[in-house]
């Protein structure tokens, strides 16, 4: 397959892993259009998304025109997960945050080095850290876009006093909303990342969303207001998994392919989570009080380099594994797990989730339901989203009262609500008809392939 060499796409992702993947998945899809697309981060982040992508075989033909452009890592300390923060949102990784801004100066080299050949260089950049492509403005042939790598909902929701509230909207649901409260959901430290970043949003000539009309289409009505551009273009994750993408096939895969059809609930927390010893305790008598079938991905939220330094063991209680093990109740998997893969299993039936809005789109394009059990930023309204919206899901913590333990007698019941209940097969069925919408969506004449169709016309121009 030649390149299109009139038009270079640059990614510049920011260093958190469900930004790093969103952004390389959508790397794939642009580089299927013919079109070379440049990846910048550092070396450690580029080599962490690459580890992690799943789903796509990294040797196809398209992959071959993603280039990676890997830059040293700047010299930050980040502290260690503290499992005893009273706010969920993982503020050891906020010198690495930091530290992306710094990398400027290499996002301007390689558009100084792609502008002479190209006929236009279309960079893509994760909407936290607009400065870091600022001199987009000096290439005479360059055009920035803003990823938005959350909701459309999530975002919405704050111009609906200006603009008005979608049309059907549930005013039980708009008092759901997470407001005022802002320091339940961030950091301090991580507002004033966001707001040092205010002035460099004008550089942006339109909006991508990982998105679309079949999930979100009033909420993205409500954004058109404010927006002279935008394309809702996901899922970015592959709705059809190529068979050949796992390297390695783990043991638990073996455990899935024996158990009955919808009959395991995924556990998974994210990437930057973490738990209390006594939460974790809580959550596994939950799931073992339950009756239910489990994997359980049990690790501490990443480092800033998830490639140095030991890691905390999280604690179970005694015996618990290997009980679990013998009953052939479940698996716990201490590592990173192939979460896309596992959702696509059939066996799997129902995720509990902390609803990052990565883990809410492989989840809807794959039908399966969601336990959600928010922790921290736009998590509160993606569970919201998932469960009084699109109700295709049960709530395991209600946001408002975000900073108390969740007891094993509720999990217990949210488990069970969801995998062994009519409401939970109503809900199952609910989030397969959602599946089917979004896969629909993205095939020759849905509303995302004439989307992203009309993207890649609007920068081939």
């Amino acid at each position: 397959m030649q390149a299109n060499e009139n038009v270079a796409v640059v990614m510049v992702p920011f260093p958190a892993q469900g930004h790093l993947n969103q952004l390389l998945h959508l790397s794939r899809l642009i580089s299927s259009y013919n079109i070379p697309v440049h990846y910048v981060a550092t070396a450690t982040h580029s080599r962490q998304a690459k580890l992690r992508i799943q789903g796509w075989d990294p040797l196809s033909t398209e992959s071959q025109l993603i280039h990676f452009h890997d830059f040293p890592t700047p010299d930050f300390q980040s502290p260690p997960p503290n499992p005893l923060s009273s706010v969920k949102f993982p503020s050891h990784l906020q010198p690495s945050f930091n530290a992306a801004l710094l990398l400027r100066e290499p996002v301007a080299a390689v558009l100084s080095e792609l502008s002479p050949s190209a006929k236009r260089v279309v960079v893509i950049y994760d909407s936290i850290i607009p400065s870091v492509i600022q001199d987009v403005a000096s290439i005479p042939n360059g055009e920035a876009y803003s990823f938005q790598s959350v909701s459309t909902f999530c975002i919405s929701s704050y111009y609906w006093e200006m603009v008005g509230k979608p049309l059907g909207m549930d005013d039980d649901i708009d008092k759901e909303i997470p407001s005022g409260g802002i320091l339940t959901t961030m950091t301090s430290e991580m507002m004033e990342l966001l707001m040092s970043q205010s002035e460099y949003r004008k550089y942006s000539s339109g909006t991508l969303f990982n998105t679309c009309r079949a999930i979100e289409a009033p909420f993205l009505d409500v954004l058109a207001k404010v927006n002279d551009k935008q394309w809702a273009i996901g899922p970015f994750n592959p709705v059809e998994l190529c068979k050949n993408a796992t390297k390695q096939r783990y043991n638990y895969f073996d455990w899935l392919d024996n158990q009955a059809s919808n009959t395991v609930i995924y556990v998974s927390f994210g990437t930057t989570t973490t738990l209390t010893n006594e939460q974790i305790h809580a959550i596994a008598v939950g799931l073992e009080n339950s009756g239910q079938k489990f994997i359980w991905v049990l690790r501490d939220a990443d480092k800033g380099d998830i490639f140095v330094g030991d890691t905390r063991v999280c604690q179970l209680p005694e015996g618990y594994e290997e009980r679990i093990k013998l009953k052939g109740q479940g698996f716990i998997l201490r590592g990173w797990a192939p979460q896309l893969e596992i959702l696509a299993h059939v066996s799997t039936g129902g995720f509990m989730s902390h609803c990052g809005w990565n883990s809410c789109m492989e989840s809807m394009s794959m039908g399966v339901p969601i336990a959600a059990w928010p922790m921290h930023s736009d998590q509160p309204h993606n569970a919201l989203l998932v469960t009084k919206i699109l109700k295709m899901g049960v709530v395991v913590k209600d946001w408002a009262h975000w900073d108390e333990l969740v007891d094993s007698l509720k999990i217990e019941k949210a488990v069970k609500e969801l995998m062994a209940s009519k409401e939970g097969e109503e809900l199952r069925k609910r989030a397969m008809e959602l599946g089917t919408a979004i896969k629909r969506s993205m095939a020759e004449g849905g509303d995302t392939q004439r989307e992203f169709d009309g993207f890649i016309a609007h920068i081939c121009r």
